[in-house]
């Protein structure tokens, strides 16, 4: 998030579709979060489907039966709150390092809001509690691995529906601690699940979302970022911005390449560099990774506009099963497969692909600023002395291995199904292994960005006095508050790591689209 204050604004849940921007907000603790009436007024008449067919002693898959390969088993009245937290404690297998706070809050987010549409059955009171989780700063630990995407994200979900009862464990405060002690601390109460809300906490695709949804929010932030980065190379490499030439871009009307092509020209205005080789130029054309920025920024641009429209619809989807639909005097209770997580296992595995060519066209670009065979007479690796200090030289190294695992990690993980449950769940997505590999390219992707802001930022300073363009001049000044020019050999990996730090607060938005 951009390095400002907010206030905290309120989001009402609906059961609506939620921006990225509206994640963000609850992610950092930035939103109260409450219950439209009109989805209190939905709850209440699904669950009175459900409390109709437990008294009536109809067989309902999820009400009174058993799960997944043991779907055919019916359980008695009496024991269906024990089969609600069967259930929970059964599934709760996750397994890892917890999700961070912010997508643990966004997963508990995106739960309630499914509930808040009115097909999930449960009561009033369940949704209540998660709303109340987020308002009170309790956050659920939950693993981030264990879940094959269907039926939905069912380990994690369960680590989030054991604090709904009291069991497994919270973030509070920065301390992590026994769920009943926390709740208490918050002044929460646990709840005993009553017939289907179990199943209803568990089935859905939250976990992937969450993951998913912030990890393309940097992926948005970083893809207009590159245009920056990249116009600060081409001023130090005294390139030619003429392929960005508006005539060109409209006669190839791709929508991100002619966003991207636009704000390189804006960053590139009134350039001084530019102006002190013009006549004197011979190159026709500068190399594919500074030519063709428009086109691979671009493409990148259409790729998450297409990964966030997909995400967008999931966020208000109801993604449980059964699904209930109250009726005039009644109501159905139809099993299907929302939960399933191909939607979202196919756009992270793309996103994945198109962030990991990004990274790759600049670390291309950061070899250019190095290497001395053909960085328009840069010193080599950017240092005043070669040979004496080695410079930027293990930058460019340590983005070719971030690099390297991206690519690893690029690899679709949509194609893996592997059966579950006995054979009954025999195709499932992945979808959250999609998400896990997304965060972490994503990650790298932010570390090769801070090199070659710092590498071009370097390289312009060795054309002073000349100027860049003029928006570029506030660039410059911005990363120096971040990292100090490289005068002499120093610990670099610190640097990137604070270049990378302040790409994700927002130390570089004023420059984005």
């Amino acid at each position: 998030m951009a390095s400002m204050e907010f206030q905290v604004q309120t989001l009402k849940l609906n059961g609506q579709p939620l921006t990225l921007a509206e994640l963000e907000m609850v992610a950092n603790s930035q939103a109260q979060v409450q219950i439209a009436g009109a989805a209190q007024n939905r709850v209440e008449e699904s669950r009175a489907v459900i409390e109709k067919i437990v008294a009536g002693g109809a067989t309902v898959y999820g009400v009174n039966t058993g799960f997944g390969r043991l779907a055919d088993v019916t359980v008695p009245n009496e024991k269906l709150a024990q089969l609600q937290a069967n259930l929970v404690r059964s599934h709760a297998g996750g397994l890892g390092n917890p999700l961070s706070i912010a997508e643990a809050r966004v997963m508990a987010l995106l739960r309630a809001n499914v509930l808040a549409k009115g097909f999930s059955g449960v009561r009033a009171e369940v949704l209540e509690l998660l709303v109340s989780l987020l308002n009170c700063g309790v956050t659920p630990v939950i693993p981030e691995k264990g879940s094959v995407g269907a039926s939905g994200d069912l380990a994690p979900l369960a680590h989030l529906a054991l604090v709904v009862m009291g069991e497994g464990e919270v973030f509070l405060n920065g301390e992590r601690l026994a769920s009943a002690e926390g709740l208490r601390r918050a002044g929460l109460k646990p709840i005993q699940l009553a017939a289907k809300e179990g199943l209803a906490l568990l089935n859905g695709t939250q976990a992937m979302t969450a993951v998913g949804g912030l990890a393309l929010a940097r992926a948005f932030r970083i893809a207009e970022l590159a245009d920056l980065a990249g116009a600060m190379s081409l001023e130090a490499l005294r390139g030619t911005p003429a392929a960005f030439d508006e005539r060109i871009h409209s006669a190839r009307p791709h929508p991100g390449q002619i966003a991207a092509a636009a704000h390189l020209r804006s960053l590139l205005a009134e350039s001084e560099i530019r102006e002190s080789h013009r006549e004197h130029d011979t190159r026709v054309q500068d190399a594919y990774c500074l030519r063709c920025m428009p086109q691979v920024h671009g493409a990148v641009r259409g790729a998450l506009a297409h990964v966030a429209e997909v995400l967008n619809i999931e966020t208000g989807s109801a993604t449980d099963n059964p699904l209930i639909f109250p009726e005039p005097g009644g109501g159905d209770v139809i099993s299907g497969g929302n939960f399933h997580g191909a939607p979202l296992s196919y756009i992270f595995d793309y996103a994945s692909i198109v962030i990991t060519d990004l990274a790759g066209i600049t670390e291309r670009r950061v070899d250019r600023l190095l290497n001395p065979d053909i960085n328009e007479g840069l010193p080599g690796f950017l240092t005043k002395e070669p040979g004496l200090s080695s410079g930027f030289m293990i930058a460019q190294i340590a983005a070719a291995a971030l690099i390297n695992e991206c690519q690893v990690l690029s690899h679709p993980s949509s194609t893996g199904s592997i059966p579950t449950s006995g054979g009954k769940e025999d195709h499932v997505s992945m979808g959250m292994t999609g998400a896990l590999k997304f965060r972490q390219i994503v990650q790298n992707a932010e570390l090769v960005l801070g090199i070659e802001l710092m590498c071009a930022t370097q390289g312009i300073e060795f054309r002073h006095p000349l100027q860049p363009g003029k928006r570029l001049i506030g660039a410059l000044d911005a990363v120096r508050k971040v990292v100090p020019a490289l005068d002499a050999d120093r610990e670099i990996g610190k640097d990137v790591e604070a270049m990378s730090a302040a790409i994700r607060r927002g130390a570089f938005d004023a420059w984005r689209c």
